[in-house]
């Protein structure tokens, strides 16, 4: 089984950018923890990261076929991007949006998410463990949904 990860907007600046809310994890730490974590559960990731929402729709694009689903942290373009909305949707692929801090309880304009709708579940709050309840969550819901 393979899953992609999909890093969205300024993720590459944690570990510096906003400690008292993200906290001191740098994307490479949390991108290592994924790996471990797959390892255990016998599956191979396939980890983007890109501040373009473009370039994010680009990678969705060619994710069928390669993938069996998506773990996102699509950050502000959660909020903001019906293109990820529908690029999500228009790949057919279960997908699950983490989030590193609880946007619920944050800034009103953070508790809408464009993604939710067509995801199969969300984790947030729980800083960098989001990731990993994510993807133990998606793996999951794959191995318990059947295939076609």
């Amino acid at each position: 089984m393979k899953i992609a990860v999909i890093h969205g907007p300024n993720l590459r600046l944690l570990g510096t950018r906003e400690p008292e809310i993200y906290g001191t994890l740098t994307l490479a730490d949390i991108d290592r923890s994924l790996t471990d974590r797959a390892r255990d559960l016998s599956v191979e990731l396939e980890i983007f990261q890109s501040n373009h929402e473009g370039e994010i729709l680009d990678f969705l694009e060619g994710l069928p076929g390669r993938v069996e689903g998506i773990l996102i942290n699509p950050a502000a373009l959660t909020h903001t991007s019906v293109a990820l909305r529908d690029g999500i949707a228009g790949v057919g692929l279960p997908t699950v949006e983490v989030h590193l801090s609880n946007v619920h309880a944050r800034e009103r304009f953070r508790r809408h998410s464009y993604v939710a709708p067509v995801a199969v579940g969300a984790v947030a709050g729980f800083g960098p463990s989001s990731y990993l309840l994510g993807l133990e969550a998606l793996v999951g819901h794959l191995r318990r949904t059947p295939t076609s």
